[in-house]
């Protein structure tokens, strides 16, 4: 049997996610003659503690502690103005990176975290989860091989049941920043092409206080892409009918739905039609729940060497671009050209 130890940096909600979801590698790999172990650290000692203890993992004092006992992959899942300084950590350790999106604060931020990987050659994977849904594959595979012709419209959906807490919306960057940006991603890396403008509205009909931090609730974005392609991303933060995470796609053959299933998160006001009939995902966590799993193992066969990194620094990099253009229209009430690639 082969032995590969992941350290896990931050124990939140989505470090423990990610905790569990390492955890269960042993099950997934076991066939291959794989043994992976999980070794974590946090500032908050004892719920770090408690949380190695309940899965049989190993709590470590310090990033410096951990990256110093021999890990095969450091996976970050800190607070966003913690990851250059990690990322830096885990290249210049020599280990394969796994970073929850985004890379930094700002875009101004990310470059010289950019930089840096390029000039030590590391291997730093992103963390948008979209990537490995089965539908959203299914339909980046549909499109790739021609059965949906080419693409006229696309309409992207992502709607939370409730907002997040008024103390993570004051610092999230925004609602294009914080939630859009994966619709962002994921239409770039289903197209294959780039998002060349965005023009971008919101309004604030809920809790007043989200106004007051300078957020919206709800916000449609009309995006253009480099071959004249339209496109529009809704997000919301009130959706009372579940998390609702969808993507249409119309091509001139064809047209997909992803997130059209039993739990989709909305009702037909047609006569006699009963779909669907499920109860709706509440959370992000259980309606990602199979693609955070795909995609910590992706991470895992990045450390052993069996794959191509499946989403880049430059890739998440790109998304936010995207999201600030969209930002940037929303303050102004104009079309805003999305900025280029900085070549470093």
């Amino acid at each position: 049997m082969k032995d590969i130890t992941l350290g896990l940096v931050g124990v939140g909600r989505i470090g423990v996610m990610h905790a569990n979801n390492i955890a269960a590698l042993n099950g997934v790999l076991h066939g291959q003659g794989i043994n992976v172990r999980l070794r974590l650290t946090d500032v908050a000692a004892e719920h770090a503690r408690a949380v190695a203890q309940g899965l049989g993992a190993e709590f470590l004092p310090s990033v410096k502690a951990l990256l110093g006992s021999g890990i095969d992959g450091l996976v970050i899942a800190t607070g966003t103005g913690t990851h250059p300084e990690l990322i830096r950590a885990g290249v210049d350790a020599g280990i394969p990176v796994f970073c929850e999106k985004p890379v930094a604060l700002s875009v101004a931020d990310s470059l010289p975290v950019l930089e840096y990987i390029r000039a030590k050659r590391g291997v730093v994977q992103i963390g948008h989860q979209r990537r490995f849904d089965a539908g959203y594959v299914e339909a980046k595979r549909a499109y790739g091989d021609g059965e949906l012709g080419w693409i006229h419209s696309l309409r992207a959906v992502t709607c939370d049941m409730m907002p997040p807490p008024l103390e993570f919306l004051a610092t999230s960057g925004g609602l294009f920043r914080d939630c859009s940006v994966h619709d962002f991603d994921i239409l770039r890396w289903l197209t294959g092409r780039e998002i060349v403008e965005v023009y971008a509205k919101g309004s604030n009909k809920g809790d007043p206080a989200i106004g007051r931090v300078g957020d919206v609730d709800t916000a449609l974005a009309v995006v253009t892409f480099d071959d004249g392609t339209l496109g529009s991303v809704g997000a919301s933060r009130y959706n009372g009918a579940g998390h609702d995470v969808r993507l249409e796609i119309q091509g001139s053959e064809g047209s997909l739905m992803v997130g059209l299933d039993e739990k989709a998160a909305l009702a037909s006001a047609e006569a006699g039609v009963g779909f669907p009939s499920g109860e709706s995902h509440r959370t992000f966590a259980e309606r990602f729940d199979q693609a955070y799993r795909s995609e910590m193992a992706a991470f895992a066969e990045l450390v052993l060497g069996q794959r191509e990194n499946p989403c880049t620094p430059e890739d998440a990099v790109a998304a936010s671009r995207v999201a600030d253009a969209a930002q940037e229209s929303l303050e102004t009430g104009l079309p805003v050209r999305v900025a280029a690639a900085v070549t470093i």
